[in-house]
């Protein structure tokens, strides 16, 4: 049904247009009595043996869906009836934020890939903080900080420090991404020297707290192996809980795409990344000798894109892309794959 209606359905508006779209219909629906529960029949699978304890938090099953997707919170309770493990929300900002001019969402459906260069737009800290207070789901949830664009890259420890307080009592996990393309500098923060000063300093608050919560790093598909090497030794020093890897790459090659499109600025995402993104799974978890959890993110649109992130040395992996260009029936299919496999 997917596949025959509402993709091409949606295909036919702008990709942010269609984003919305999803969004309303989505919170429309499921105020409709029953509606919940017919989702819940159709794409939500339970059982006991998807349940994954990692970094402290038993997860109902490894499947999440990636940040970027409910930047501001908006569908918590919606996402939770079709059958997500997890949410992550963000990338938050303290203050809120527009965004990159529009159009900054493409596309390519040639590649079945996405570019964009949102520019971490979202409603800030304080709404975003008020909607989670009033959430009614259970579903495990992980915010992804960021830093304003205004902010120089001197002071970013504050931006993040702000993020990990205002919504340390109401998300189960963190995520400092300093590997999105599309804020100027940002990546500049994934050098060793700012990176291990940003986590000793978060992790400094959370040791303040009497109960931990998990922080984790978000790391670009473009480092080098060197820089890999020193993300595993930061990570270790710092005593994270772990890594998601990868976000969006800014490299475009083998694409088929028209040059306009893949010319376009911005970060890529969907089915280029999915060789690129298991390979760094696999590096760091081999260099590390398997001494902190992964989650594996990037061009998964098959149980069996999701199955190699878990061989490689995921212990949970999220969908973005696929999600929209498979479907969410994707979440069961993995779901139903781990089953089979009897992991």
């Amino acid at each position: 049904m997917y596949h025959l209606f509402i993709k091409p359905f949606l295909f036919l508006f702008s990709p942010e247009k269609a984003h919305y779209l999803v969004a309303d219909v989505l919170k429309f629906l499921m105020k409709i009595p029953g509606v919940k529960l017919i989702f819940r029949n159709i794409y939500c699978l339970e059982d006991s043996k998807l349940e994954r304890t990692v970094f402290g938090i038993t997860f109902p099953n490894p499947v999440g869906l990636a940040a970027g997707f409910d930047k501001n919170a908006l569908l918590i309770d919606e996402f939770a009836e079709l059958g997500f493990g997890f949410i992550e929300i963000g990338t938050v900002t303290p203050k809120p934020q527009d965004g990159n001019p529009k159009p900054r969402l493409f596309r390519l459906v040639e590649d079945e890939a996405i570019i964009n260069r949102m520019g971490f737009n979202n409603d800030g800290l304080e709404v975003v903080k008020e909607r989670l207070l009033n959430r009614k789901s259970k579903v495990i949830v992980g915010g992804n900080l960021g830093k304003n664009k205004l902010t120089p890259n001197e002071e970013a420890d504050e931006d993040y420090k702000k993020g990990f307080e205002a919504l340390f009592e109401v998300i189960d996990y963190f995520v400092v991404n300093v590997s999105s393309p599309n804020t100027p500098n940002l990546r500049a923060l994934q050098e060793k020297e700012p990176l291990k000063k940003l986590l000793s300093s978060l992790q400094e608050l959370n040791h303040q707290k009497p109960v931990q919560k998990p922080i984790l790093l978000k790391i670009a598909p473009d480092l080098t192996d060197d820089q890999l090497d020193d993300v595993i030794e930061i990570v270790l020093e710092t005593k994270l809980a772990g890594v998601i890897a990868t976000n969006t790459t800014l490299s475009r090659e083998g694409l088929k795409s028209d040059a306009h499109l893949k010319n376009e600025m911005g970060g890529l995402s969907g089915k280029p990344l999915t060789k690129r993104s298991t390979e760094v799974i696999a590096y760091l978890h081999q260099k590390s000798d398997g001494k902190f959890p992964i989650i594996g993110v990037g061009g998964i649109y098959s149980a069996q894109d999701a199955m190699e992130k878990l061989e490689a040395g995921a212990s949970l992996v999220q969908i973005y892309s696929g999600f929209i260009y498979e479907g969410p029936g994707l979440i069961k299919e993995i779901n139903q794959a781990i089953l089979k496999k009897g992991w």
